[in-house]
């Protein structure tokens, strides 16, 4: 890092709802010099205190002490903030925690910016481009037009309870909702009931049969999630269905409503072994999904700007909306995460 370190410097943080990721770079061309990561940095979630801690753990392993004047801009893109809006209830806590980590670390920067988790995933695309559409399909799900930079229209990302269709908590509780009814008789056949029930801890007598782990010469259950589809579910007769139901239940209210989303890829994994309830589950993500960009009225040709875990290159929804997209005359360029758009808005704000 050497001699990179007696110039210009500038950082760019991605703070989600797990975690603060944090990126050193040159402002004059924005090479990358240090990365590190801390705490989660959900602006309407975590209390200030914690968020100030949590970007003050992520900016001192990335900035050296010795280099900490150099820095002239800092940029952070938050979730649960925007750059729309000063007045902002997460904007104003994010800059808050944000001015006091650089003052407890000693560090000047002269320009310190808040936007929005995905204004800066959407300023990562090639180019750094100011106008366009930005979808996140992670465990939540949103869409955003943004224009100069800012989000000026939003679509969904109204959480767990209103909205968020077709994002990771929403395919993970359909993944359940289509064990219970298996279990009830309402549903098909799925091997999702079995899988939602082992990750669940379920006694392996309560499970449809086909569900049942391998296990190694050891004794030790094998960690593949395959098994025998259930037709007509042989075996499991009404007394363990029931059974099922009961210990599926008081196992899934344990957790909090969001922790859902773990199931998604259970039903990915089933969708590629040709299962027909989650292949079903994915088609309903994907429309969802499509529905939810195009109540942004997309030009053809617009550039829609995609991250989260759902649309990456190994993502069970990336083709089925790239299919429907494609019938728009739409396409999207997937980033991985907003640490990139970050460096560049804060170079951006860096007057050359």
């Amino acid at each position: 890092m050497g001699n990179d370190l007696n110039q210009d410097l500038v950082v760019g943080l991605d703070a989600g709802g797990t975690r603060t990721r944090a990126v050193l770079a040159t402002a004059d061309d924005g090479r990358v010099l240090g990365e590190s990561t801390g705490g989660p940095g959900n602006a309407m979630t975590v209390p200030v205190p914690q968020l100030t801690d949590h970007l003050a753990e992520a900016l001192a392993r990335v900035v050296p002490e010795g280099a900490r004047a150099r820095v002239v801009a800092v940029t952070g893109g938050f979730a649960g903030a925007t750059a729309a809006s000063e007045e902002d209830p997460g904007t104003s806590r994010a800059r808050a925690a944000l001015t006091e980590a650089l003052g407890r670390l000693g560090i000047p920067a002269g320009r310190v910016g808040v936007c929005s988790d995905i204004e800066a995933a959407f300023a990562a695309a090639p180019g750094t481009p100011s106008e366009g559409l930005a979808l996140v399909a992670g465990t939540g799900a949103v869409a955003m037009r943004i224009t100069d930079r800012h989000a000026t229209t939003t679509v969904d990302g109204d959480g767990w309870l209103l909205g968020d269709e077709g994002s990771g908590f929403w395919i993970g509780r359909s993944a359940v909702r289509a064990a219970l009814r298996m279990a009830d008789g309402r549903g098909r056949p799925t091997v999702l009931a079995g899988w939602v029930g082992r990750t669940l801890g379920l006694p392996v007598d309560v499970l449809p049969k086909g569900s049942i782990p391998s296990y190694d010469q050891g004794g030790t259950a094998l960690p593949s999630r395959t098994g025998a589809h259930p037709t007509g579910v042989p075996g499991w007769s009404p007394a363990r269905r029931e059974d099922f139901r009961r210990h599926l239940l008081p196992a899934v209210m344990a957790d909090p409503p969001i922790r859902l989303a773990r199931f998604a890829p259970l039903v990915a994994d089933a969708a590629a072994e040709k299962d027909a309830v989650a292949e079903t589950i994915l088609r309903e993500a994907a429309d969802h999904l499509l529905e939810t960009v195009r109540a942004l009225e997309p030009r053809p040709g617009e550039r829609i700007v995609a991250t989260g875990g759902l649309l990456g290159p190994r993502g069970p929804l990336t083709v089925p909306l790239a299919e429907r997209l494609h019938t728009h005359g739409l396409s999207l360029d997937w980033v991985a995460d907003g640490c990139p758009g970050a460096v560049a808005l804060a170079r951006l704000a860096h007057p050359s």
